[in-house]
C-alpha cells in the first residue's frame, strides 16, 4: 500500500524573525526590496544615510539563517550577540559591521518583537478557536479538487507578521510571510494561501 502524502505546516510569529525585521528597519536596510516595513515601529527618515553595502550583505546572510537555518547554515561558528538573549547569533567572523550596528537597538527590537509575538498568540486563540490549521486543510482540499489528484507531500513555514501592507511574500524556499490582518481574514487568507499550496503540492 502506498504511503499517503504528508504535509507539514508550521505557523508562528517568530521572535527571532521579528527581531531581524526590527533591526532591518532601525538600520535602514532596504533588502529584500519587496518586503514592507513593520507597523508601529519608527521608519528611518528618507534623508537618513542608507546602510552600507557591507551591513546589508551581512544582514541578508543573518536573515536567511534566521528564516531557514537548516537551508542556510553558517560556514563559521556562530556567537550570541550581547543584549539579545539567545535570539541573535552572528558568524564569529565576517559580520563585525552588523554586530556593531545592531548593538544600540537590542532593547527596542526585543521589546517590539516580544509584544508582536504575544499579540499573534492572543489573536490566533480568539479568531480561530485554537485551530489555526483549518484554513490550510481547506486550501489543500480545494487544491486537490481543482487539480484532480492528492497533494504531494510538502513542508511550509508561515510567519504571521505585523507588516504595514497587506499581502503574502516568499521569504525562503519553504517559508512565506503573511500580514497578520490578512491571516485573520478567513476568506481572503484562503485565496491568498492557495497559490502557495499549489506551488509546493
Amino acid at each position: 500500500m502506498a504511503d499517503k502524502p504528508q504535509w507539514l505546516i508550521r505557523e508562528d510569529a517568530s521572535v527571532p524573525v521579528l527581531v531581524a525585521l526590527a533591526l532591518r528597519q532601525a538600520l535602514g536596510i532596504r533588502v529584500p526590496d519587496d518586503l514592507p516595513t513593520l507597523r508601529d515601529l519608527p521608519v528611518r527618515a528618507p534623508d537618513a544615510a542608507d546602510a552600507t553595502s557591507a551591513i546589508e550583505k551581512q544582514w541578508r546572510d543573518y536573515w536567511d539563517m534566521t528564516v531557514e537555518p537548516r537551508a542556510h547554515p553558517s560556514g563559521v561558528p556562530l556567537e550570541l550577540v550581547d543584549g539579545f538573549d539567545t535570539l541573535v547569533a552572528l558568524p564569529a567572523s565576517g559580520a563585525e559591521e552588523l554586530g556593531a550596528g545592531i548593538a544600540a537597538h537590542a532593547a527596542s527590537a526585543l521589546r517590539y518583537a516580544r509584544a508582536a509575538h504575544d499579540r499573534y498568540v492572543k489573536s490566533m486563540k480568539s479568531h480561530t478557536g485554537g485551530d489555526a490549521y483549518r484554513a490550510y486543510a481547506s486550501a489543500i482540499a480545494e487544491f486537490e479538487r481543482d487539480i484532480g489528484r492528492r497533494a504531494h507531500s510538502f513542508e511550509l513555514n508561515v510567519q504571521v507578521l505585523p507588516f504595514s501592507q497587506r499581502g503574502i511574500w516568499w521569504i525562503g524556499d519553504l517559508t512565506v510571510a503573511v500580514t497578520d490582518g490578512l491571516r485573520r481574514d478567513i476568506v481572503a487568507f484562503d485565496s491568498a494561501i492557495r497559490p502557495v499550496i499549489a506551488e509546493l503540492a
